[in-house]
């Protein structure tokens, strides 16, 4: 064993494993002094930060969700190594499963072998403090505090494949065809940017329409043997505060019109949504989208509320977010029967039977199945009420504002 990992171990066993913080500033401060030089130190950390990451995807995580978590507990210093290490682990990898990561190693030119070009990481220590404007002590600091977070995170529910798996696993899934996904970025980046509900209604109107249309061909397609079979995947979606319970509702309702399961995880702050690749992409899009849209008019109505008299807190956000995401999941639903009944009626015009109905009902029933495979026991969670009268009817009003496909129906006020 090398003076470096003799050094790192016992720093460990002083800092990563205790209950308390009181181990921590030992640790750190047998990192910070190790003898032979702060680069071997820093090459054996990166490589225990390699380590410890690739624990966590075989326990279920993501590049994504780890991420998230350190920016909700730790601070930006422990961001940057996070990502530093997801980067240093990445490049073991030909090629990386969907949705995994663009971090990049930039301490060291990445190489073409499976271990990848690993020259630069004995600088990598010194070009992080460097980088950062730290002095050792700070970093290591940073470092442990990164290694514990990993170290106690549970085992959750995988989403995918893993770098590394058999390329059957890392295979294509079928997304939506790139001219009309560019088409449905456009439409919802309009739609955002507007400050016109009219305009906006009618840009995301469209892009919901685009999504459905595909939903449906792509089934069709599937059932008459067209196209390669498909299974249902999943993929987590952060759900974070402020006023995460609306924006889990929200985000339920854009799953569900479009033939996907969400279940919500509170405590890391996101939602499993369960269905197929192209389904999951429009999910994805649609309420990136709509969450803008409504904190957007959620700031204009607070503006108008404070410039009428009326001091707005907390409450008024809360119970304006949660109005939408209520209304507008009604509203979703409408959309989603509404675009499936005129499919239907175009192909009796045309003299044949609803083929597409059958072919939608496979693909829900397979969604459903996966869901309850991957979660077996669910529970419902209480929500807050709504208690500021102003902040509901002006959030009810904002989701008849972000009109999403369908006719035009009046609901019933709350």
């Amino acid at each position: 064993m090398s003076e470096f990992a003799e050094t790192v171990d016992r720093a460990f066993a002083a800092a990563l494993y205790a209950q308390d913080d009181a181990g921590l500033d030992t640790g750190a401060s047998l990192l910070a002094a190790a003898p032979g030089g702060w680069g071997g130190t820093g090459q054996e950390l990166l490589a225990r930060g390699e380590a410890y990451v690739r624990q966590a995807w075989e326990r279920g995580w993501r590049p994504a969700d780890v991420l998230r978590l350190v920016r909700r507990d730790l601070e930006d210093l422990h961001l940057g190594i996070t990502a530093d290490m997801i980067a240093a682990e990445a490049r073991r990898y030909a090629r990386l499963p969907e949705r995994w990561t663009d971090a990049e190693v930039w301490w060291a030119r990445p190489g073409t072998g499976p271990e990848g070009d690993r020259d630069g990481d004995a600088g990598y220590a010194e070009q992080l403090a460097r980088r950062a404007k730290a002095d050792r002590f700070t970093l290591a600091t940073a470092v442990l505090e990164v290694f514990r977070l990993l170290i106690r995170l549970p085992s959750i529910e995988p989403v995918g494949p893993l770098p590394g798996d058999p390329v059957d696993a890392l295979a294509e899934h079928a997304h939506i065809e790139p001219r009309m996904l560019g088409r449905i970025r456009a439409l919802l980046a309009k739609a955002e940017a507007t400050t016109f509900p009219e305009e906006a209604e009618a840009l995301s109107a469209k892009a919901q329409e685009l999504m459905a249309r595909h939903t449906v061909d792509e089934a069709l397609l599937a059932v008459r043997g067209g196209a390669p079979a498909q299974v249902p995947g999943a993929c987590r979606i952060g759900v974070e505060p402020p006023y995460e319970e609306a924006k889990a509702v929200l985000l339920d309702a854009v799953a569900g019109a479009n033939r996907c399961r969400a279940v919500w995880n509170s405590g890391f702050e996101f939602s499993t949504v369960v269905g197929f690749e192209s389904d999951l992409e429009a999910v994805e899009l649609l309420y990136t989208s709509l969450l803008v849209q409504g904190t957007a008019a959620m700031t204009r109505a607070e503006a108008a509320q404070r410039a009428g008299g009326r001091k707005r807190t907390k409450t008024f956000r809360q119970s304006f977010l949660l109005a939408y995401a209520s209304r507008l999941g009604r509203r979703l639903a409408e959309t989603a029967e509404h675009a499936t009944a005129e499919h239907a009626a175009g192909e009796r015009a045309a003299g044949g039977a609803p083929a597409h109905l059958p072919a939608l009902v496979a693909r829900d029933v397979a969604v459903t199945s996966r869901a309850d495979e991957m979660f077996p026991r669910t529970t419902t969670t209480r929500l807050r009420g709504a208690t500021d009268h102003a902040g509901w009817e002006d959030g009810t009003a904002a989701a008849d504002a972000a009109h999403v496909g369908g006719r035009r129906r009046p609901l019933p006020k709350r």
